[in-house]
């Protein structure tokens, strides 16, 4: 039996999330305050978290803290994964992408987002829809919209133009069967639209070392594990323009024999998506969950392991 810290993607930020950091935070906020040229702890406000930037590094910081702080008062998880910008403190929990190197490509990230497309333009949650109905409701629209993320049997993202989704979102609620939530998400990720920023994006990763994971780290894109630094290169700089496919990495973490699936903070929506998937294991939240329960569950999956 195994165990997989799962980070979430954007849309699960919330404000105030990186005043209640972990002990022992300071630094990595330190640090991230040099590299990036201005106090991390300002990233966090009602205002900062409107531009995908901010989003985007403070899921960073959280996500990195938290994991951890965990490590170093529990045993490490056998996997790691991140939902869209969660596969970058998956990364650099696993050892194979440098804390520094994973702040100004965050930035960047967010900055390249945010320029290609600063308003119009977002992703909406689909339930009780299938991929084939979800399908055809995008071919009855037309225009800019796609299939984003396959986050659970009953749960499809799709991204694109507001107009376009408030049309596919009205289909969905006509035809009876499913429901449409507009996400806190100002950018079309995870479809064609960001080819172009996921290429500027892979030229700066031309000039950053990775390692190969020391903790194995599943793609949310390919759902499959990732060991060769090029590869891992590749799914990190193309991810932002690629369909996640979550079900099918939580699938495979279960498969593999992760019996214990923790969320990193903020947030517990990864949580509900993962338990139908782990039915016969243990799903938790880190955030609100008391740090001896969650080493007493590590240690058991590391103990059931030998």
């Amino acid at each position: 039996m195994s165990s997989l810290f799962a980070f979430p993607g954007q849309g699960a930020q919330q404000v105030g999330m990186l005043q209640h950091l972990p002990d022992g935070a300071g630094p990595l906020l330190e640090e991230a305050s040099d590299i990036l040229g201005q106090q991390a702890l300002a990233l966090d406000s009602q205002q900062s978290l409107q531009t995908t930037r901010a989003v985007q590094l403070c899921l960073l910081l959280a996500g990195v803290a938290w994991a951890r702080w965990l490590m170093q008062r529990s045993p490490a998880p056998g996997y790691v994964a991140g939902l869209s910008i969660g596969a970058y403190p998956a990364a650099v929990t696993a050892g194979a992408l440098g804390f520094a190197d994973a702040v100004r490509l965050v930035a960047l990230r967010g900055e390249l987002m945010q320029r290609a497309y600063p308003q119009g333009y977002g992703m909406t949650a689909l339930s009780g829809l299938d991929l084939a109905s979800v399908e055809r409701l995008l071919k009855a629209v037309g225009g800019e919209v796609y299939v984003a993320n396959l986050n659970s049997d009953n749960q499809i993202v799709i991204a694109g133009s507001d107009s376009a989704m408030a049309a596919v979102a009205n289909l969905a609620r006509r035809s009876g069967q499913g429901s449409a939530r507009r996400l806190a998400v100002g950018v079309p990720s995870h479809c064609p639209l960001l080819d172009g920023p996921a290429a500027e994006l892979a030229s700066a990763f031309a000039r950053v070392e990775l390692q190969r994971p020391r903790i194995t780290y599943l793609s949310g894109s390919s759902a499959r594990p990732v060991f060769d630094p090029q590869r891992l290169r590749d799914d990190l700089a193309g991810n932002m323009a690629r369909l996640v496919d979550w079900r099918a990495t939580l699938r495979n973490a279960y498969e593999r024999g992760v019996r214990l699936h923790l969320e990193m903070p903020p947030g517990s929506v990864l949580s509900g998506l993962a338990r139908p998937v782990f039915e016969q294991g243990r799903v938790m939240a880190v955030e609100g969950t008391r740090w001896d329960s969650l080493d007493a569950l590590l240690r058991q999956e590391v103990a059931s392991d030998r």
